[in-house]
């Protein structure tokens, strides 16, 4: 079994920022690559960020110089979220591949989800 928890929304004024968490916990030999998507009221899953076991980062154009998406050696997932504008305002939700042993290829997990409102 394994898990994805997302922690650290909220509400925020426009042009503040927050810190999302994502704590992976259970089976896990190691985890591949790690993302963040949210998901607007009313519209698609976008990809947020992404960041490889390696430590390569991507991101959308729209957060490119305000998202910071990190990781640490003890399976958790970050989104340092600065300058946020009210367009920022959806539910993120983390995105794992992860290994439980070995032999294993590795399986997609999802965490439910945090919202995040930005608005004055």
């Amino acid at each position: 079994q394994v898990q994805l928890v997302e922690s650290g929304g909220g509400l925020v004024q426009p042009g503040g920022s927050l810190r999302l968490s994502c704590a992976a916990s259970g089976s896990i030999f190691s985890i591949n690559a790690m993302n963040w998507y949210r998901q607007a009221p009313g519209k698609e899953r976008d990809l947020v960020a992404a960041i490889t076991s390696g430590g390569n980062t991507n991101y959308a154009d729209s957060v490119k110089g305000r998202f910071t998406i990190s990781r640490d050696a003890y399976n958790t997932l970050y989104l340092q979220m600065n300058s946020l504008k009210p367009e920022d305002t959806a539910v993120y939700c983390c995105f794992a591949r992860i290994r439980s042993t070995w032999a294993d290829y590795g399986r997609d997990y999802w965490g439910k989800g945090t919202l995040v409102t930005v608005s004055s």
